[in-house]
């Protein structure tokens, strides 16, 4: 799909904090109801984009640098949808998850990945997740696998819950200053279950944005 490069903005996002929702147990609560939590939140206009940068084609989807060094490597093993909002909007979250790591590795929650990829509280998630990193000294490194990945439309036709699985087991936090890699024993903590709600940009062609993040931790479901 060909993307539109975004035009270029001077304004910065401050920093906020959203804690982790948990989305329930094991059972999907939203089964037999069509109505998506947060399909009512607007989205806005990304208010920064990407400086020029040497990143190739594929890691400047909308104009705006998501790639992720070498070491960092977020895999999205799921099947495009057939529908083009679904697809889109499936896109755009793979690209909300690599924009927060992006805002990781270049240390700081005011990355124009992350302005163009999230909006409201999708957006404080975003910036939560950064500075926890950034406030322990830490970056990531290893493999990240998004998986079993589902899609629902609202009836608006500008809203689409992206749900999947995520495990961390070869994905760990190093250290900036030393290194030091901090590897645990695998355990059901590296699995959790993401619900993002994502709404399509009104002024953007094809662009959508995160702008609810639901997670439950110690997702059984996902192992």
């Amino acid at each position: 799909m060909k993307r539109r490069t975004l035009p270029v903005a001077a304004a910065l996002v401050a920093t906020a904090s959203l804690l982790l929702t948990a989305c329930g147990s094991g059972d999907d609560g939203s089964k037999g109801n069509d109505k998506i939590a947060g399909a009512d939140q607007g989205s806005e206009t990304p208010s920064a984009s990407a400086s020029a940068s040497g990143a190739p084609a594929e890691d400047k989807p909308d104009g705006v640098d998501v790639s992720l060094p070498k070491d960092m490597n977020l895999v999205f093993d799921w099947d495009k949808p057939k529908g083009k909002n679904e697809a889109a909007a499936m896109a755009d979250a793979a690209n909300f998850m690599r924009a927060i790591y992006h805002g990781v590795d270049k240390r700081t929650t005011k990355d124009a990945a992350l302005v163009t990829y999230a909006t409201g509280n999708g957006l404080k998630y975003g910036q939560t997740q950064i500075k926890v990193r950034l406030d322990g000294g830490w970056t990531a490194t290893g493999t990240r696998r998004h998986y079993q990945a589902t899609t629902r439309s609202a009836s608006n036709g500008n809203t689409v819950e992206v749900a999947f699985c995520v495990d961390s087991t070869k994905f760990y936090s190093k250290e900036v200053k030393t290194g030091k890699v901090l590897k645990g024993a695998p355990s059901i903590s590296d699995f959790d279950y993401f619900k993002i709600i994502m709404v399509k940009l009104p002024t953007g062609d094809d662009l959508w944005q995160a702008s609810h993040v639901y997670v439950e931790p110690k997702a059984a479901k996902c192992q």
